[in-house]
This record gives C-alpha cells, structure tokens and sequence, in this order.
C-alpha cells in the first residue's frame, strides 16, 4: 500500500534498496544448491523414514508400497543375519577404531621428529588412503591367497602346517577385512596427527628437556593433552566410518562365508538390491542410523568432559 503523498515508484525504489538486493542475489546463487540439497539429501532421508513402515518390493514401482506400521521393525528383533552383522560391526569397530588409532599416532610422533626424509614417509603412508579400493582389495586378496599367497607361504615357511584361509574361512574372514582397513586408513590418520603435532610450540619440549623430563614423560604430559583436539576428531569420524564399511567387504567377501563377515551396511545393501525388500532396508538404516548416532553423542559429550576438566 503506497503512503498519501508519496508516489508509487519512490515507494518501490526505498523497498529495493542494496540491502535487499544483494539477499535477493544472494538466494538466486544459492538456490541451485539448495534444491539440490532438498532433492538429493532431504528427500531420500524423509522418504527412507517413510519406507521404515512400509513393504516395498522394488521391481512393482510405487504403487506397489504397502504401509506395516512396525512391522519391519519386529522383524530386526527375530532376524538372526542382523545379529550377527551387529556383532560383526562392533567387533571390527572394537579392533580398527583403537589399534589404528595407536599405530598412527605412534608413527607419527617417530616420522615427525626422528625420521630423515620424513616427508617420503608421509607420501608413502597416505597412498593406500587415496588409492582405488578395487585395487587394494584385488593386491590383498593375491596377498592372502589360501595356497599361493606370500604370507600363508611365510607361515608355511615358520613351521604352520595349515595356515588359515583368510577370506575364504569363517574363523578369519574378519580378521582379513580388519587388517585391510587399518592399513588402508593408516596414512590418513598420519597425516592428522602430523598436523596436529605441528601445532605444539617446540619451546615447550626444550622447557621439558631442561626439567629433565624423559621422552615418555613429555609425551604423556605435553604430546597427548594437546593432542587432544585432534584425537577427539579421530576418533569420532573413525568410529562412524567403521560403523559404514561396506566396500571391502563388497568386493573381498560379499559378507560371507556363511556370513562371517557380514555387517550392517552389507545387510542393507543385500536385502535392499538383491531381495528388492526396501521397506525391510530402510529400518535397518536407521537402525545404523541410531546406533552411530548413539556412539558419536557419547564419544563427543566424554571429549567435551575431559576438555572441560
């Protein structure tokens, strides 16, 4: 409504003014984004909670999406192939999570402060990280071969008469994928520690030479506390990264044998892509959903404690 006295084009022009224009200009740039946000990332999210309640068999299309209330969610309860890639899943975690962790911050600490040509050392770390998982799959494979591979002929060669199989054996299937993994995030994890190591001002380990503290006293007194940070880091996206490990296990075992090496995200796959059971899917989904969700507010909320303290 125009104001008595003012005309209708001055009105307009005080409604336009740089300010607003420049947040009208500001919502055109970031309306691509947004939508693409809506259409790929909140959308499936909303629409994945929705199939939770439903049966959907995949090849019927739309029309075929039939509302079961709780039902796929009674169906986790009596579904022993969730168990055990639960069991699985926490037990890879269990493993990966703390002993990749200590192998990278050991390593680093050497490579940042001992070792000559330590920037090879990085390189040659972080590799495996960048490298295509096909790739490191198909030489670690070759590597654990059950009759030929070189370190079933090491064994052989100490005396083991019957190496294990590796991948192809219940009892050592996930030992394989975990070994794998550590490997493979190792450089990764490197690389962080080393960052955060260039942090700590050098004043304070001369300070501690000079007290007569050792190396395992300034380690634990200067290295770990202000590490902190980082750890916490560490540790938070590891533990949800262990929690979503699929791709080797795609390739290397497809959760076998005998479901040996199942895991959560596998199962998802599996009963979503080959059974066409999507609703059932989905529940699983956020059944992860919850328990990463979990773990990460427990790890965050004693990080914060210890910071705080």
């Amino acid at each position: 409504m125009v104001k008595a006295g003012i005309p209708a084009y001055q009105s307009q022009r005080r409604y336009w003014n740089n300010e607003r224009k420049e947040t009208l200009a500001a919502w055109i740039f970031l309306a691509p984004e947004v939508i693409g946000v809506l259409l790929l990332s909140v959308f499936p999210i909303l629409f994945s909670l929705f199939l939770s309640f439903c049966d959907w068999n995949l090849v019927g299309g739309l029309s075929a999406i039939k509302w079961v209330g709780l039902d796929n969610y009674r169906a986790l309860l009596d579904d022993d192939k969730i168990f055990m890639a639960l069991k699985n899943n926490i037990t890879y975690t269990a493993c990966v999570v703390p002993v990749g962790i200590v192998l990278a911050l050991l390593l680093s600490v050497v490579i940042h402060s001992k070792v000559y040509g330590k920037e090879y050392f990085k390189v040659a770390f972080f590799i495996p990280y960048i490298s295509s998982i096909v790739a490191i799959g198909a030489v670690w494979s070759a590597l654990f071969h059950p009759s030929q591979g070189p370190i079933n002929r090491f064994l052989i060669g100490l005396g083991i008469a019957n190496p294990p199989k590796w991948m192809a054996d219940t009892h050592y299937s996930l030992t394989a994928i975990i070994v794998i993994a550590i490997w493979a995030a190792l450089g990764y994890q490197i690389v962080i520690f080393i960052a955060g190591l260039s942090g700590i001002p050098e004043e304070l380990y001369e300070a501690a030479d000079i007290d007569g503290a050792n190396q395992a006293q300034q380690f634990t007194r200067i290295t770990l506390p202000l590490l902190g940070p980082t750890l916490s880091f560490l540790i938070i996206t590891t533990l949800m990264a262990s929690f979503k490990v699929f791709d080797l296990i795609a390739f290397l075992t497809d959760g076998g044998p005998n479901e040996s090496s199942t895991v959560l995200v596998y199962r998802i796959y599996d009963e979503g892509f080959h059974n066409f059971r999507m609703g059932y899917a989905s529940a699983i989904s956020w059944l992860l959903f919850l328990i990463v969700g979990a773990i990460t507010l427990i790890t965050w909320k004693i990080q914060r404690t210890k910071v705080e303290e």
